[in-house]
């Protein structure tokens, strides 16, 4: 003889049918149903509202095309991308590392600069030199030319003995000055800057010839 029961606390009703446990029979429990994946990630949430992302261009037409659409969506004035270009061409000649290129920015590079504009140096005639090379190859006397060319390939000697000296001693100096900054490469960075004439090198200079370093 099988004796009815009713369900207790400590088993849950079970469907005639299927077996199945009812979760509304649990007694006492909030039942919360499982979501079946996995929670998705902060970026894949992000991406879902953006949309999906347009492939690169493939061409340069296409490119064009794109920042056409670009700017009829966002438009700005020609007055306004001439006045913030402006603006970033200033920063940059300033020496706002904001607006620097990676190879200038930095604590280091600002004091290999200084060093190399408070100072007088021959390797800056490097492209004067150059164009007095190209026109003596235009004159049509052998002689001159020959005689150029010595007087040149003397200057490049002299100019490469200082850039090599310059270089190691202001590594030196920028070792002593920040020793837990990295320096390497300051050397040739010294050397390419000493080498550009004093008025088309960006940044602008901030000290003149025999001004001293600030501390």
């Amino acid at each position: 003889m099988r004796f009815l029961r009713r369900s207790t606390p400590e088993t849950p009703a079970e469907d005639a049918d299927t077996g199945v446990v009812d979760p509304a029979s649990t007694t006492g429990r909030a039942y919360t149903p499982g979501k079946g994946r996995a929670t998705p990630s902060r970026r894949e949430a992000e991406g879902r509202k953006r949309g999906p992302v347009a492939p690169p261009p493939t061409n340069m037409r296409e490119a064009m095309r794109r920042n056409r659409e670009l700017r009829k969506a966002n438009p700005v004035s020609k007055d306004e991308r001439r006045a913030a270009a402006k603006e970033r061409r200033e920063r940059m000649m300033s020496g706002d590392d904001k607006y620097l290129p990676v190879r200038d920015r930095g604590p280091v590079k600002a004091y290999v600069r200084d060093l190399v504009d408070s100072r007088r140096n021959i390797l800056g005639l490097f492209m004067p030199l150059a164009i007095l090379v190209f026109l003596a190859l235009l004159v049509p006397v052998p002689a001159a030319q020959q005689y150029i060319t010595l007087v040149c390939m003397a200057m490049l000697l002299v100019m490469a003995i200082e850039g090599v000296v310059n270089g190691r001693k202001i590594s030196r100096l920028a070792r002593e000055r920040f020793p837990k900054e990295p320096t390497r490469g300051v050397g040739w960075y010294a050397f390419v800057r000493a080498s550009q004439i004093r008025k088309l090198r960006v940044p602008k200079p901030r000290l003149r010839p025999g001004d001293p370093i600030p501390g």
